[in-house]
């Protein structure tokens, strides 16, 4: 059995007010054309499929005519939803999909959803988590200590049917680390959790964290959540990552979409296929002379984030820089008087604010959602314990 992961599609995205639906319909072509050409059997999208709750027209149109063609060649597809979609609007015509081989699970009801199948191996089961947060799992299991993330889903997991003598799948979209580990993050969960404070490597988010331990019963684990192609602790378990870049922070990953082939119980192989954007995202940093130089100037329609170290300002460089670059995205300095305005601007802004607004405002920055009354607590508690009396 053949079976393509993606994630993160999030059609009808714009990234610097620059619409992303053509290099969207772009990658969901060349997705079919790999599925067809690998002859796959189907297709596991962990979450996020669309950038807003409520997805324009377009997006829905998009969407559409990838499953109706999908359908169309007999090719089975499993859907979960994750934090950017709505669990009502994905739902909907999910029992009437059933019939096209379109599988969707967009809301938690107590236990994971499964779907059983079978090649020459034996039985394959399939099962869809969609996202889920500790107070939805808690509802469904009000006996069991469930105080974070990886207690929600390692209860769901526990509770599941999983019969360790057949193939077994699971799609979940989670922000699961490694005991040793954690993922590199990407777009819009766009930093890595890492930090160096005082030569000491921390982390922060831990509330959310999902120990990849607790998939240990399935032969493959396909994730969401993160936009950064990568495996979590073992090979079966992995994020497919976004097929486009989102940000600047992207520029540098190799987008890919994961080919799983299930053989007998034990014997899972996976290739990444390289996807090829419409156009690329880069970040390109000099002076202006340096970067217009029609020597440097390389595949102009690319999207193009810029970083100029003139020391003096240039007047309209938007204006110049897209009759070389038209797909410039955005603008910025890096040079002595940014680095001083920087530094001070920040001092000023941390001595007048409050620190909850200041937390709020980092966790967005960091993770681009708003920090949980949970998050918040455990920051007020650890800033306590370091002296902080205004973290109430």
């Amino acid at each position: 059995m053949k079976l393509l992961h993606l994630g993160d599609l999030h059609i009808g995205k714009t990234v610097n007010d620059f619409s992303m639906i053509q290099d969207q319909e772009y990658m969901l072509n060349q997705i079919l054309n790999i599925a067809q050409e690998k002859s796959v059997d189907g297709i596991l999208i962990a979450g996020d499929v669309y950038d807003r709750t409520i997805p324009s027209e377009e997006a829905v149109r998009v969407f559409d005519d990838f499953l109706c063609r999908l359908s169309s060649l007999k090719i089975d597809v499993y859907v979960i939803s994750g934090n950017h979609d709505s669990d009502e609007r994905l739902h909907f015509g999910s029992r009437l999909f059933e019939h096209s081989g379109i599988h969707i699970a967009s809301k938690f009801q107590g236990e994971i959803y499964q779907h059983k199948v079978e090649d020459e191996f034996g039985k394959v089961n399939i099962f869809l988590l969609p996202f889920v947060k500790a107070s939805q799992v808690r509802h469904f299991f009000p006996d069991k200590e469930i105080e974070n993330y990886d207690d929600a889903v390692r209860t769901v997991v526990e509770s599941a049917s999983v019969n360790p003598e057949e193939r077994n799948i699971i799609v979940a979209h989670q922000f699961v680390v490694g005991r040793k580990e954690l993922p590199m993050m990407g777009g819009s969960e766009n930093a890595s959790v890492r930090r160096q404070v005082g030569g000491e490597e921390q982390t922060v988010g831990t509330v959310e964290m999902v120990y990849a331990d607790c998939f240990e019963p399935f032969d493959y684990v396909a994730l969401g959540h993160i936009h950064a192609p990568q495996r979590i602790g073992r090979e079966e378990v992995r994020y497919s990552g976004s097929m486009l870049k989102y940000s600047k922070s992207e520029v540098l990953n190799e987008k890919s979409v994961p080919l799983i082939t299930l053989q007998e119980k034990g014997t899972v192989e996976i290739e990444l296929i390289p996807l090829k954007p419409l156009y690329d995202m880069r970040h390109l940093k000099g002076t202006l002379e340096q970067l217009l130089n029609p020597e440097n100037i390389k595949e102009p329609e690319d999207y193009i984030f810029v970083t100029l170290t003139d020391e003096n300002p240039v007047q309209d460089t938007m204006l110049i820089f897209r009759q070389y670059y038209p797909n410039t995205m955005k603008i910025e300095y890096d040079n002595a008087h940014t680095r001083s305005m920087g530094e001070v601007e920040v001092s000023e802004a941390v001595m007048e604010r409050p620190f909850q607004e200041l937390a709020q405002d980092f966790y967005q920055m960091m993770y681009g959602v708003e920090i949980s009354e949970a998050e918040m607590e455990l920051l007020k508690k650890a800033a306590k314990e370091v002296g902080i009396d205004e973290a109430d």
